[in-house]
């Protein structure tokens, strides 16, 4: 692993990233000034493409490396995993491509989910020994030292085999021996960073300056404010108004601001303009709307059928705009959930923890691929469904008649069958006649209850979640078969009457149909399925609910039903009209409606589904790393990128959803006064790495439209960001300045807007990994939140609290003492959160409690001496915040408005909660 680093890193543009982090000895990781000389300022404008790209090289590499030299020193804590066997693969090479697949024992208890588990990931980087690491040294052993290796491919487990194959890149040659006993070798794979992301900017640094996409790219490399001409052709009066008109008819009933629709209308503008690539920011303080004017902006470039890419720095900001967008689209679509299939949502299923997200199911990339390869089965799916629905209604006489012959010939057989053996023809009717039967009771119950349909299709996407994750971890209780059998021989087989064989069989075949067809106008994209055919659709299900219930009654009322279907009966007469025009339109979805052609196939791979999906999508929403997902060359192109949160985004890290083959315009919004992107690397700080193209566009003074009107704080509490960061820009939207805005939690003059409390017994202590905590402070926020639930509940007013501090020990101290007695669920009518500031940009709560842990001996925090951090800790709160005193006399930005006011106590929290 020693090499000439030097030389190395003069090869680093044509190896590679990969190849340089292999290249890495201990030494060099643990040396924190390996890079510094390499590192410069990152300017602010750029010469040429290459001088841009090649701006960010070394300070992605320090960065790189000072995440890696971070987690070396903790790397005890790290989770672990033994291999069960390592091998050489197909693609292996000497000397550089050393491509291994290592084998893993799944894990069969729920210790999969605990922390010191590891689990591999694609883009992973591990470290490989022979000992289960209890420090830093042992990495290092003369006998075996550490190799590192990357996980190049996980293919996704959805089989319950013992053994799961991953496959590696490694940087030294492996050796491992797999003789049984004693002597077998052990290895284990120690869980390091993932280069995911990294590797995606390093590509995006490294782009084919010759593509057309390089066109938006070129514009951003030098601005100057007084040559930003819009283009004369598409912003005239006359088409302004046009714009006015449409965005009106959209989103008037949306409730926007004027400079929410100003910014909305100069977007859809510039997504008309054919003729250059223009770049729109729209400024977003605190509570201003942001997201709204976000998800609104998409709703109308919906409307105008405008393919566009809408991605975020993390997965909690692309979960809120998405949500949002949703709350907006719900009450506008024509037929029930059709036109949810132009909407995509794509990213990792346990990194958005979509299992706590019901409402975004419809549009979650993985659970769609998964319902549409149900109904794309050729037997079993929607075309089998509805084939065998025309066959009962066609001819229900002749099916029963099959039936009784069926159920003679089973009883024939199981009557020479030795008693232990079950009919497998048996079981399996025995197991639909279950489960028709209870489906039948359910069903009954959820058409009293409303909208059968939407029930059942959302009952449908929580199986479909179900199955998924069953799929992932083998059940550790399975129903043994002795049970099964039992039940089977102590049930009575008498066969159905033709009214309880035709009710069974038209209830069980009518929910397959009901939830194929919902799925498939739900998850199928506009563009593949056009409106007549939905409306034919909603028609035919429509009719097989009135058919079920007039089956259901006539049975009731004890009628012929044979009669009634023929039209012979006295009563009734309308079902067998009814069951003649269904089936008519049955038949004709089942000639008429075209699948995609992959489904011809005899196996539909999974990728043909998902690149169906993502290629007919209007919109689809990602982090802004995962958008190189999108770069695939068969990708239709996309016209516009909306990137929420730009502020927060690495200026090299926004590269790649810039680089997207065909896009013409972007919208970039943020606030650059809030919290820029989290850098590990001092050096990388001072060279500016960290800064988005958001803020760097705005200090050469592109204009941008400002949302100012503020509609989250009240104003005693908006009146100190106002005026320190928006220069008095922003107005008090008319909700916070209704008196009825104005809540106490608790009794007391401190209890105001704000209040600073005074904690001077606290003592700051560090965690094992150098986390500060004070766990004096965190017993004093559990009892405020005690008191503010009491409250809460004698009041009967429902309180969300939000629990900030910089550091993660804290943030850990905290929640270990409240434990699970409050609820995170916003709903609730009492809900805590406790996050990190970093982890809390775009949240907000009734009320905010801050802990600062620490100051130094001039009373201040280094983490939070950054008024952006200040920024966003003093905005969260709708009604109140609560903070430490000390802390707030001695950040500079904070001092000089709030000593004037009466938010700060000299008694101690004891006497205060009182």
């Amino acid at each position: 692993m020693m090499g000439n680093v030097e030389e190395e890193n003069k090869k680093a543009k044509i190896n590679g990233l990969i190849d340089l982090v292999f290249s890495w000895s201990l030494t060099d990781v643990m040396n924190e000034d390996l890079y510094r000389n390499q590192v410069e300022r990152i300017p602010e404008t750029f010469s040429s493409p290459q001088n841009y790209v090649t701006s960010f090289i070394y300070p992605l590499i320090e960065e790189t490396h000072a995440d890696l030299r971070s987690n070396f020193t903790s790397v005890y804590h790290a989770p672990a995993r033994e291999i069960f066997f390592i091998e050489e693969d197909k693609d292996f090479r000497l000397p550089k491509h050393l491509s291994y697949t290592m084998f893993l024992e799944r894990l069969e208890s729920d210790n999969e989910a605990d922390s010191e588990i590891y689990e591999p990931e694609f883009g992973d980087l591990f470290a490989l020994t022979d000992v289960k690491l209890k420090c830093i040294d042992d990495l290092d052993r003369p006998k075996r030292r550490y190799t590192i290796a990357i996980v190049q491919r996980k293919e996704d487990d959805q089989s319950e085999r013992k053994i799961i194959p991953i496959s590696i890149l490694s940087s030294n040659p492996i050796t491992f021996d797999k003789e049984e006993g004693q002597k077998k070798d052990k290895l284990f794979a120690v869980h390091l960073t993932n280069l995911t992301t990294n590797m995606r900017i390093w590509n995006a640094l490294h782009p084919n300056l010759s593509r057309e996409n390089m066109k938006i790219f070129n514009s951003l490399l030098q601005i100057n404010p007084a040559e930003e001409v819009n283009c004369s052709l598409c912003f005239d009066d006359e088409t302004r108004n046009i714009h006015v008109s449409r965005l009106k008819e959209a989103i008037g009933t949306f409730g926007m601001d004027d400079s929410q629709e100003a910014a909305i209308l100069s977007c859809i503008m510039t997504k008309e303009c054919h003729h250059q690539n223009n770049l729109e920011l729209i400024w977003g303080p605190p509570g201003t709307g942001k997201t709204k004017t976000v998800a609104s902006l998409l709703f109308a470039l919906l409307k105008m059928n405008c393919r566009t890419l809408t991605c975020a720095p993390t997965n909690i900001a692309v979960l809120g705009v998405t949500k949002k967008f949703l709350s907006l689209l719900s009450g506008t679509l024509s037929y029930e959930t059709y036109g949810l299939g132009d909407v995509v949502l794509s990213g990792n299923e346990k990194r958005i923890n979509i299992d706590n997200q019901e409402d975004l199911y419809d549009v979650f990339l993985d659970y769609r691929i998964a319902v549409l390869l149900e109904c794309f089965a050729p037997f079993t799916g929607w075309r089998g469904s509805i084939k065998s629905m025309i066959d009962l209604l066609k001819d229900p006489e002749e099916l029963y008649q099959q039936y009784l012959s069926s159920e003679i010939e089973k009883q024939e057989k199981a009557d020479g069958d030795d008693c232990d053996t079950v009919n497998k023809n048996e079981k399996e009717r025995f197991s639909r006649g279950q489960q028709s039967g209870s489906q039948e009771k359910e069903t009954e119950t959820e058409m009293e209850s409303g909208n059968i349909r939407e029930i059942l299709r959302k009952k449908y996407m929580k199986e479909i979640v179900h199955k998924l994750r069953s799929k992932k971890r083998k059940s550790k209780h399975p129903e043994p078969f002795q049970k099964r059998s039992q039940l089977m021989r102590d049930r009575g087989d008498i066969p159905w009457t033709f009214e309880e064989y035709m009710k069974r069989k038209f209830n069980s075949i009518g929910r397959q149909v009901i939830l194929h067809t919902t799925s498939l106008y739900t998850h199928l994209p506009t563009s593949f399925l056009n409106l007549e055919v939905v409306k034919n659709m909603v028609w035919a299900l429509d009719m097989l609910e009135t058919i079920k219930t007039s089956i259901h009654n006539v049975i009731v009322a004890k009628e012929d039903l044979r009669g009634v279907l023929k039209g012979t009966g006295k009563n009734f007469n309308h079902l067998c009209k009814i069951r003649l025009e269904c089936l008519e339109v049955l038949k004709f979805l089942h000639d008429n409606f075209s699948f995609p052609p992959f489904i011809d196939k005899k196996v539909v791979e999974k990728k043909e589904v998902e690149n169906f999906c993502l290629q007919h999508a209007c919109l689809i929403f990602c982090t802004a790393s995962s958008s190189a997902k999108m770069q695939r060359g068969e990708m239709k192109p996309f016209e516009l990128l909306v990137i929420d949160e730009a502020a927060q985004l690495k200026e090299c890290e926004s590269a790649i959803p810039l680089h997207l083959p065909g896009l013409r315009h972007a919208i970039l919004v943020g606030d650059e006064k809030q919290l820029p992107a989290f850098v590990q690397s001092e050096i990388c700080e001072k060279a500016d790495f960290g800064r988005s193209l958001f803020e760097r566009l705005v200090i050469l003074g592109h204009s941008r439209h400002l949302l100012n009107v503020q509609y989250r704080m009240h104003p005693s509490i908006s009146l100190f960001p106002n005026t320190e960061f928006y220069g008095k820009q922003i107005t008090d939207g008319p909700n916070v300045r209704e008196e009825t805005y104005v809540r106490r939690f608790l009794k007391g003059d401190i209890f105001g807007s704000y209040s600073f409390i005074d904690v001077t017994s606290g003592k700051e202590q560090f965690d094992d990994r150098r986390s500060r905590k004070n766990m004096v402070e965190a017993s004093i926020i559990a009892e405020i939140v005690s008191n503010l639930y009491k409250e809460s509940v004698t009041s009967k007013q429902k309180v969300r609290v939000g629990c900030l501090s910089p550091y993660k020990a804290q943030v850990f101290a905290i929640q270990q003492i409240l434990g699970k007695k409050y609820s995170n669920d916003a709903d609730k009518d009492f809900s805590v959160n406790v996050r990190s500031v970093d982890g809390f940009q775009g949240g907000e709560e009734d009320v905010i409690i801050f802990s600062t842990v620490r100051c130094n001996g001039n009373g201040s925090v280094g983490f939070l001496s950054n008024c952006q951090r200040a920024n966003v800790a003093l905005t969260r709160a709708r009604y109140y915040r609560c903070n430490k005193k000390k802390f707030m006399f001695n950040v500079s930005c904070v001092l000089s408005l709030l000593r004037s006011r009466t938010c700060f106590s000299d008694n101690s929290i004891y006497t205060l909660m009182k």
